[in-house]
């Protein structure tokens, strides 16, 4: 299991990680799961992200938080 997805995990199952902070994991986590959900290769969107966020952690994100969430999962960033 990558590093991202044990801090999804632990975000997800704990309150190891302020509000905030969980917050950004899921939209990570979201993120993720956006991109390698999009059929054909082709990128995830910012409403991708917001359904999978809704439908899989129960997190309502923001297009702000989406979009960040997409640009971290581009370039790599780890928050």
């Amino acid at each position: 299991m990558s590093g991202l997805w044990k801090r999804v995990l632990a975000a997800y199952t704990t309150d190891r990680y302020p509000q905030h902070d969980r917050e950004q994991l899921l939209a990570r986590g979201a993120a993720e799961l956006a991109h390698t959900r999009s059929p054909g290769g082709r990128a995830a969107t910012v409403k991708d992200v917001q359904r999978v966020a809704r439908e899989e952690f129960g997190l309502l994100l923001d297009e702000r938080q989406a979009r960040t969430a997409l640009a971290q999962r581009r370039t790599g960033r780890p928050r």
